[in-house]
């Protein structure tokens, strides 16, 4: 993709205004105007200018020449109040790219704080001049208010910036009529963008702009200013609690509603002059107070259910694929068990016509047999077959009844390998016990020495100690030695019995778990189990058996709930069964080591 040129009439428009004397500068950013007004408003073109127009440093020339001083401008005023539309129009909607932070901290507060200067130079001018200029310096003022607020609307943020600026307070402060409706009508129009910034400025700036309003509206004759008055003044009272008990409460502000009754109001503002004095009334702020509730709950309940709705919506695509995998599953579950059906059927069928058809073949042998056979022979043939077929019968009987006897016996021999086993485990144990006991045996079941054996050993000891000489040791030092030696010696053994008797306690634990194991592995299912061994299932540890009653119960529940409420269902979530469905089930599960009620 390629990279977007610069407009060639910024080029061209930049090129002279550098080359330009000052004085000509003003004229030819006129130029700016009609290049903004040809092209079309929220298209990208325009977007590019006004970052060009901005590369090239045209807007900072634009506040040069606003900063200057009016008499040396070719043009005027006329020139300064299209200048102050150029700078607004190109200040909204563009996008600085890199250099964001010093156009938002340094070139927009200095074109709004531009702009008040402008209006309090207007405002001067206009007190000081005669009646045949008056209307036109009018006209500059609301076009200098009107590009102010165009900025304002576009960058929210300076709204705090000129609330608090000293420039902004004298223009509201003027005793003229014109100049007065203009600037209340002004931030009647900032309010209404975002009235917020009324309660971030200072309280001091706060308290004069309300004392300034109910001044013009108590004290001015003028029903064009009282009426913009009353409208401002009743937007921030219901737009901020704060401000209406301020106006409400406070010593400055008492008698406040008994003057507006006084007022003589006309038919332009007679609604919101009733409507201020009812919300300065007890009942109309309580009326307030409810309302604001009301709208509040109104609020939160709108978001709650956007976020339910939007929560319904997000789960909907994931509710009808579930829905659609359980009905295929069931679909195909059925089917498979049509076809099970009809291949078992076939089957039989098959059994029957092969029985049938062996039964054909047995008599056409016997038949053919009793053909081939003497006569006198077929009563003995027909003897041997009888033996024959009761040799069998009788062979199938005794398998039957001896897998029979088998499986009734299956339990017992279970219980005869984990008795053999736990004996074994029990003998083992016995025997490391009566090994320990001959350790402990071999220094307590020493027998005594001779006289003849304990002087040979004295004669031995003797000849060692001369063959090895060593210090000389008192009998004090020797007996502590002695004491010490018998001390740890008495330590070794015990530690070593207690560690013998912790490896056997495990080697046992070990024993039973590998005898459980076995026992679960050679168990039946609980739907073949019969007699006592369900019994087998029990656990002889009740955390565990409470841990498998509680997952038996969860799966209980989770099984025999209604499809529909499976819906969506997450991991973990519990699913609510009334208690009769499950009475029957619950009844029969019991901790191991207690019998069911």
């Amino acid at each position: 993709m390629k990279p977007i040129s610069t407009d060639p009439r910024i080029l061209s428009l930049a090129a002279e205004v550098a080359k330009s004397p000052e004085q000509n500068v003003p004229v030819i950013l006129l130029k700016l105007k009609e290049i903004i007004n040809n092209t079309p408003l929220g298209s990208s073109e325009l977007k590019k200018i006004k970052q060009d127009i901005y590369c090239y440093d045209l807007i900072q020339y634009c506040l040069l020449v606003l900063s200057q001083d009016c008499s040396r401008i070719q043009g005027g005023w006329t020139t300064i109040s299209q200048l102050t539309q150029i700078l607004s129009h190109c200040c909204v909607g563009l996008e600085p790219g890199e250099d964001a932070e010093e156009f938002y901290n340094e070139l927009l507060p200095s074109a709004a704080e531009n702009f008040l200067v402008l209006g309090r130079r207007l405002q001067t001018c206009f007190i000081n001049a005669q009646d045949q200029g008056k209307d036109e310096l009018l006209h500059f003022f609301q076009v200098v208010t009107d590009s102010l607020f165009w900025l304002l609307e576009g960058h929210v943020q300076l709204i705090q910036n000129v609330l608090q600026s000293d420039h902004f307070l004298h223009l509201l402060q003027t005793d003229n009529v014109q100049i007065g409706s203009t600037v209340l009508s002004t931030l009647q129009n900032i309010l209404q963008i975002n009235s917020g910034d009324l309660l971030r400025i200072e309280e001091k700036t706060l308290h004069s702009i309300l004392d300034e309003i109910v001044f013009k509206l108590l004290s001015t004759p003028s029903p064009v200013i009282r009426s913009t008055a009353t409208k401002l003044l009743l937007l921030m009272a219901e737009s901020h609690q704060e401000i209406l008990i301020l106006l409400r409460l406070s010593t400055c502000y008492e008698g406040l509603r008994s003057l507006l009754n006084k007022q003589a109001p006309g038919t332009e503002f007679i609604q919101e002059l009733r409507q201020l004095i009812g919300l300065l009334s007890p009942k109309g702020y309580e009326e307030l107070q409810e309302q604001k509730l009301h709208q509040a709950a109104c609020l939160i309940q709108a978001y709650w259910k956007g976020f339910q709705t939007r929560k319904r919506l997000k789960k909907l695509p994931s509710a009808v694929i579930t829905l659609q995998r359980r009905f295929r599953f069931k679909r195909t579950k059925m089917l498979l068990k049509l076809n099970r059906q009809k291949e078992e059927e076939d089957r039989r069928l098959q059994l029957h016509l092969q029985k049938q058809r062996a039964m054909r073949i047995s008599r056409e042998l016997r038949l053919s047999m009793l053909e081939i056979v003497h006569p006198g022979q077929v009563e003995k043939h027909n003897r041997e077959i009888e033996e024959k077929s009761a040799l069998i019968i009788q062979k199938h009987w005794r398998g039957y009844r001896e897998r029979k006897n088998f499986h009734q016996q299956k339990q017992s021999l279970m219980e005869y390998k984990a008795a053999v086993t736990l004996q074994r485990a029990a003998l083992k144990f016995l025997a490391k016990c009566h090994q320990k006991k001959k350790l402990f045996a071999l220094w307590q079941g020493l027998t005594e020495l001779t006289d003849a054996r304990r002087v040979e050993l004295k004669q031995q000891v003797d000849d060692y100690i001369k063959r090895h000489s060593g210090s000389q040791m008192s009998d004090m030092t020797s007996r502590e030695l002695h004491s010490q030696a018998q001390e740890r010696l008495q330590h070794y053994f015990m530690g070593r019995a207690l560690e013998e008797r912790a490896q056997l306690h495990r080697k046992a634990l070990m024993v039973q778990i590998s005898t459980n194991i076995e026992q679960l592995m050679k168990a039946p299912s609980l739907k073949e189990a019969k007699g006592k061994e369900p019994e087998l299932f029990l656990s002889r540890s009740r955390p565990v058996a409470a841990k498998a009653k509680q997952a038996h119960l969860t799966a209980l529940k989770h099984i025999q709930a209604p499809w529909w409420k499976k819906l969506g269902e997450e991991a973990g979530d519990d699913i609510s069964v009334p208690k009769d469905e499950l009475s029957l089930e619950l009844g029969s599960l019991f901790i191991g080591g207690t019998k069911p009620p």
